[in-house]
């Protein structure tokens, strides 16, 4: 998430202290209606939660307030049962909480909020109806409509579920008031969900650029669907993934926004209290549940589920800062890493590290042929303006502008990550014999036989420069020309480099430090076989 990128929306909860912005998940104990105070009303919807225009104000009203207070060191999760009857047609929700000063240094309060239908609570969602995080403070359900976050569908009789997160409380606790509106009448038909083609017509095998991190109104973003998609077309890109947090509602809110040019996959961040991790490309409707430390040993569970609905598992941003963001459930149930996470910063600088480390753990020599690598990818995670949709971008080759060979060619990791559409590269390794290998790709050939590494770029920014990075370091610098297009080649032999990468950096700001990417690449692996080169 982007928090401090870019300002939080005024609301009346308590403002994000994270970089990466409005948050889920944390700890809570139970209210039950018994202890509620009732009132009875006719009233129209209050604070933008409930009947939306143009549409008849059911005829009768039950409103409800239940308050509690939370203490610190609460369960991560709290559900307020909620009687429904027959006849409601809608449920409508408010709620506040207290936010008391705090010393420096000691976190306030920051409640977040969601909805569990009859069905129930357990794991895995089937009960899921939405939520919003700390992005509302109101929503309402119904048969034909929703707030964004949440799923239209019946208002059925049974008992439903409220559920609090408390992401951080004060130490003197976290006092709270819902409001819970039921109104009756009858139900409209509920809508039948639309959801993005699996294909757009693209260019055959190509290069393709997506941005598969990106947050609309249906999470924590100020953009709409449709303000997405036009900034994604602004920005250059192919294809885009819906990513919205803890919620699939956005997946069949893109009706009439695809096209041709645009191709819309469909997916989720799943933020847990103990790291986030986009679903990419999954199945349209298929809710990937969230509920979960790493301490509960479940993770692998949904990464699977991810996997069984079409999609791949990416932790994003892993080594941020925000509390609950830096990634704790290690790196054996993902498919691909999120490296670059909007704007350049220092936890990206420790995740492409962190992530090149893996890479030279991964070509030792164990006897049983290659070892298994994770692919890095780059996307922007943007929420609102001024963050760029497209900063950075993955740029994927690929069979064709399809869900099914984007993902193939995200988890062969034959991408690379460029901060704008202006910015291409190719990139690869070739042997005496002509044997050539590009990106994610392997090229096998005797330890000691040369092998030429040759990088292309074009519409870099002036003062930018080229590594070539290996198992070993940085192995090559070379400034690029003022244009910002130039051809860099390097000899090396398999025996020298398991794998050499691409970097492209701006100027350095920092004495001492690299400066902020302006592209970087997958591997191309040189793989040592046995005998010399005659």
């Amino acid at each position: 998430m982007n928090g401090d990128r870019a300002p939080r929306t005024p609301n009346p909860l308590p403002p994000a202290t994270t970089r990466r912005g409005l948050l889920t998940g944390a700890s809570a104990t139970g209210l039950t209606w018994a202890t509620a105070s009732t009132a009875h009303a006719d009233d129209p919807p209050e604070n933008g939660a409930g009947t939306g225009a143009g549409t008849d104000v059911p005829h009768r009203a039950r409103t409800r307030t239940l308050r509690g207070t939370l203490p610190a060191g609460s369960p991560d999760y709290v559900y307020l049962p909620v009687d429904v009857p027959p006849g409601v047609a809608e449920f409508a929700v408010s709620y506040t909480y207290g936010r008391p000063p705090v010393p420096p240094g000691v976190q306030g309060n920051a409640l977040d909020i969601g909805l569990f239908d009859e069905r129930g609570t357990a794991l895995g969602g089937r009960g899921f109806r939405g939520w919003s995080g700390g992005a509302r403070t109101s929503f309402f359900v119904r048969a034909d409509a929703a707030t964004p976050g949440y799923l239209p569908g019946p208002v059925r009789p049974g008992t439903w579920h409220i559920a609090l997160a408390p992401y951080t409380v004060a130490p003197e606790g976290l006092p709270y008031e819902v409001t819970v509106t039921l109104r009756f009448g009858e139900s409209a038909p509920a809508p039948v969900p639309v959801h993005p083609p699996e294909r757009a017509k693209g260019r055959g095998r190509a290069w393709y650029r997506g941005d598969c991190h990106l947050h609309s109104t249906h999470s924590d973003g100020r953009r709409t669907p449709a303000e997405v998609a036009a900034a994604a077309r602004a920005a250059g890109l192919d294809f885009i993934n819906s990513s919205e947090h803890n919620t699939t509602s956005a997946h069949a809110a893109w009706e009439g926004l695809w096209g041709d040019d645009l191709l819309i996959l469909t997916g989720e961040e799943i933020t847990t209290r103990n790291g986030h991790v986009l679903a990419v490309g999954t199945d349209p409707g298929v809710f990937i549940d969230w509920r979960y430390r790493a301490r509960d040993q479940r993770f692998g569970r949904y990464a699977r589920r991810v996997r069984g609905a079409g999609g791949l598992v990416v932790p994003a941003h892993p080594h941020a800062t925000c509390i609950g963001c830096s990634w704790k459930f290690g790196f054996a149930e993902a498919d691909a890493v999120e490296v670059w996470n909007g704007p350049w910063t220092p936890d990206d600088e420790v995740a492409l590290a962190e992530w090149d480390s893996a890479l030279a753990a991964s070509v030792r020599d164990t006897g049983g042929g290659p070892g298994r690598w994770l692919p890095a990818m780059g996307n922007s995670d943007a929420h609102r303006e001024p963050d760029r949709v497209g900063h950075p971008q993955t740029v994927v080759l690929a069979d064709a502008l399809s869900r099914r060979a984007i993902l193939a060619g995200i988890r062969a990791g034959r991408s690379y990550i460029a901060e704008s559409a202006g910015l291409a590269l190719s990139f690869g390794a070739t042997d005496g014999r002509g044997r050539h290998a590009g990106i994610g790709e392997r090229l096998r050939a005797a330890a000691d036989a040369p092998v030429t590494v040759r990088l292309e770029v074009s519409g870099a920014a002036a003062g930018c420069t080229v590594r070539l990075v290996t198992d070993q370091g940085v192995l090559l610098t070379s400034p690029l020309p003022g244009s910002g297009a130039g051809v860099v080649e390097w000899r090396t032999t398999p025996a020298h480099a398991a794998y050499v990468r691409a970097e492209v950096r701006h100027a350095p700001t920092v004495p001492g430090l690299p400066g902020a990417f302006a592209a970087l690449t997958n591997p191309v692996f040189l793989d040592a076989g046995t005998g010399t080169e005659s």
